[in-house]
């Protein structure tokens, strides 16, 4: 059976791809930094499958060298989704960067020392907005410009990590034969497996159905199926043809946070506001507020997303965002009621 190290297993992301690796026939290990949440993550998982002699953990932080190296033996592939993310804008920045360039950077040399064959990495569309000044087709070969006037810490962070992962392959690893895939969702939505509701996503859906978010923001960009964005990452491990590339997963168009507002609505969630806020007000709010001023690069825009990579290499089509929407709607009313 061939063994999987996933980081961050303990993450919204991290355990659906846990979940994900399981049913597609791998072993996993998965790094957790506290080994006392190893218990409630095996608990989780087995409702879902079975996991014994199939699921062990190890303790890694992005930010020291201990275990990594321990951790990669035996594992011929690596996942490694594991990134510092909090809903507002920190007062340093570098609380974002560091973690998620040192992390990254950790995770491919022990890799490459390890003999590992193919590493995937999550990262975003925010490192593909460019200067964020503007509505723009965001692609594979879009960079953001971590200089620009509205960059978030997060979107720093993303591209920051990413660059630093292609810079290493084609510097440090040149003569390596591990190979780099890249995923790049947009806003991650869907069901949560642990129901943990704090992170962003099920905390504005949570906001949203509670009727506790007044307006909602003038912006639209591609959105992401956690499930899909597990998907993505479990069959780039082995596709011949995800080698040495990015991939974006989200859905075909774009949709504004009104549209999503708008699906819960109609579909019974009555406190559900679908009121655009006005962009001068978020600016200035964003002055004030950390959370609205990491969302300023958005504020106003429509971004669009090629995806036609990833379905053709996958062979793959995105759940469509109706699905997602009420799907993590009933979870979050679910969770909340345990």
């Amino acid at each position: 059976m061939k063994k999987v190290l996933l980081t961050g297993i303990t993450g919204y992301i991290g355990n659906h791809c846990a979940l994900e690796l399981l049913k597609a026939g791998y072993a996993v290990k998965g790094s957790v930094r506290d080994m006392n949440k190893a218990e409630a993550i095996k608990e989780m998982l087995s409702k879902e499958i079975e996991t014994d002699g199939k699921l062990e953990f190890c303790v890694l932080d992005l930010l020291k060298d201990e275990g990594w190296q321990e951790a990669m033996q035996g594992c011929e592939y690596v996942l490694h989704v594991a990134s510092p993310f909090v809903m507002h804008e920190p007062k340093d920045e570098n609380l974002y960067i560091k973690p998620a360039v040192e992390g990254t950077l950790r995770a491919l040399k022990s890799a490459q020392k390890a003999g590992v064959k193919r590493i995937v990495i999550t990262s975003s569309i925010v490192a593909m907005l460019g200067d964020a000044d503007k509505s723009i087709a965001l692609n594979t070969n879009a960079w953001t410009n971590v200089n620009a006037k509205n960059i978030s810490a997060y979107a720093k962070s993303k591209t920051l990590a990413e660059q630093s992962a292609w810079d290493y392959m084609q510097n440090q690893a040149k003569e390596s034969s591990m190979e780099l895939t890249v995923i790049n969702p947009g806003p991650v939505y869907g069901p949560s497996l642990s129901g943990n509701l704090s992170g962003a996503s099920m905390d504005m859906f949570s906001q949203m159905l509670s009727g506790k978010m007044p307006m909602v923001p003038n912006s639209a960009m591609n959105m992401s199926d956690v499930r899909d964005v597990a998907k993505i990452h479990v069959l780039a491990l082995e596709n011949a043809e995800a080698a040495g590339k990015r991939f974006i997963v989200t859905t075909n168009e774009p949709h504004s946070f009104q549209s999503i507002a708008q699906i819960l609505k109609d579909n019974g969630y009555d406190k559900v506001s679908t009121k655009i806020a006005p962009n001068f007000l978020l600016y200035f709010l964003g002055h004030f507020n950390r959370e609205l001023k990491s969302m300023r690069a958005f504020i106003g825009k429509t971004y669009t997303a090629d995806i036609t990579p990833a379905k053709e290499v996958f062979n793959w089509n995105p759940i469509n965002l109706d699905k997602t929407i009420l799907d993590t709607a009933v979870s979050i009313q679910a969770h909340s009621q345990q």
